[in-house]
């Protein structure tokens, strides 16, 4: 790495004691990347199965106008989607504005008034307080608005599912157990698939009519089967996370038993309309052609991933995921101990970006969010965390959340300017 190491040097004032951190940290971990290499080779070859078996085609790139009836391309972006999750059906919509709202339909299209909900891997994701009613202000539309009702099982302090809590808390009322597969902005390891398994054997054990629902954010291409392939009965996550594979302008998809496809459907047009109609506005070759390459985007954000753990470990923080744990998701937490460290973390991955290199991320009242968040992305797609990027709530004990990377060397820089801005700052020692 001699010539890239002057040039990062010369070109980008990089510390020469941060880039021999890195490229230690490097050394340390390449095992783990032969190990997951197998794993992106394995569902690159899983995708293009699925795009030839669906005879996928330039007619499938054109555009519709007014309703969308009979669009070929969105038909079979669909089919396609569902044939690699290993799922009966789904919806795979530029409509569908983000994670959020693919898990906001999936819960109000599935739950009636007096059904339950439990979410089993503690608190959700901040953005489905106001969904589910456990936060915001009444009268929204929330689940608790319409008669739903809500339970939260924690996790154990080993942040695996507490199977005797969950079976305590399932009732005769209980419609749906949901698990979130990604660590979101806790301080766990993401649920991996075997566990996933297990989970959904234990609660069909229990009531076999329960749906089984997981928010799969950041959990594509982790692993060569998904959810949906070892009994989930449905999920849902962002196209502008791994699936869109850094192409997909927008949107998110829901995956899983077709009775249930059906139902969501209505929630997101109409009853009566459901999933005919909807344009996808010209997106569909992007969408195609970034969930073809998304097994190896996600390799590199994952590889960025472990480097950086492993760096930041031998810094002597606390970091979750260690890098040679299995891994769920494409998240790495680092426990940063101050809001200075945190904001400094975001403004040296802000600085690595390709777009808005020059901005400075600070803390603010984001909505949906319980306190202010800094995030960092200078990014081609606005939020998209497939592309490298942080953020992190302003909040102790102040963690941050480093993801993505379209390509492994720009999420191992994001790593180096990170490193070298709080160095530069006085923050840490080398």
């Amino acid at each position: 790495m001699n010539l890239t190491n002057k040039y990062l040097q010369e070109n980008f004032n990089i510390d020469e004691k941060v880039l021999e951190l890195v490229e230690n940290s490097e050394k340390e971990v390449l095992k783990e990347f032969q190990r997951i290499d197998d794993i992106m080779a394995y569902n690159q070859y899983k995708v293009l199965a699925a795009f030839q078996k669906n005879r996928i085609s330039d007619t499938h790139f054109n555009w519709r106008t007014g309703y969308g009836y009979d669009d070929m391309g969105r038909e079979v972006l669909e089919k396609t989607y569902a044939d690699i999750l290993g799922a009966e059906a789904a919806l795979v919509r530029p409509t569908i504005v983000n994670g959020t709202h693919a898990l906001a339909i999936t819960l109000l299209g599935i739950l009636r008034p007096g059904d339950e909900l439990i979410y089993c891997t503690g608190a959700p994701y901040d953005t489905l307080e106001e969904v589910i009613g456990i936060a915001g202000e009444d009268g929204n539309g929330s689940l608790k608005d319409y008669g739903v009702t809500y339970k939260q099982v924690e996790l154990l302090p080993d942040g695996t599912i507490d199977f005797e809590g969950l079976k305590s808390a399932i009732s005769e009322k209980t419609k749906m157990v949901t698990l979130q597969r990604a660590t979101g902005y806790g301080w766990r390891k993401a649920i991996t698939i075997d566990k996933i398994k297990a989970w959904v054997d234990f609660v069909k054990d229990i009531n076999p009519n329960i749906v089984k629902m997981v928010d799969n954010s950041y959990g594509e291409f982790l692993d060569t089967v998904e959810p949906t392939n070892v009994g989930a009965d449905v999920m849902a996550a962002s196209l502008i996370k791994n699936p869109g594979g850094g192409l997909a302008l927008t949107g998110a998809y829901v995956a899983g038993r077709k009775d249930l496809i059906d139902k969501i459907q209505y929630r997101m047009t109409c009853p009566g309309i459901g999933g005919e109609c909807g344009l996808t506005f010209g997106q569909t070759r992007t969408m195609f052609q970034g969930l073809f390459q998304s097994p190896k985007v996600v390799n590199g954000a994952v590889r960025g991933a472990i480097l950086c753990g492993k760096a930041y470990e031998k810094l002597g923080f606390e970091v979750c995921p260690k890098a040679e744990d299995k891994r769920s998701d494409i998240i790495q937490a680092i426990r940063l101990g101050n809001p200075e460290r945190v904001v400094t973390f975001c403004e040296g991955i802000q600085a690595a970006a390709p777009i808005d290199s020059h901005v400075a991320p600070i803390p603010w009242e984001m909505p949906g969010y319980q306190d202010p968040v800094v995030m960092a992305a200078g990014a081609f797609i606005q939020g998209s965390s497939i592309e490298l990027s942080a953020d992190a709530p302003i909040r102790e004990p102040y963690n941050v959340y480093f993801q993505g990377g379209l390509t492994y060397e720009h999420s191992k820089f994001g790593v180096i300017k990170s490193i070298d801005a709080l160095l530069k700052k006085g923050l840490i020692n080398l």
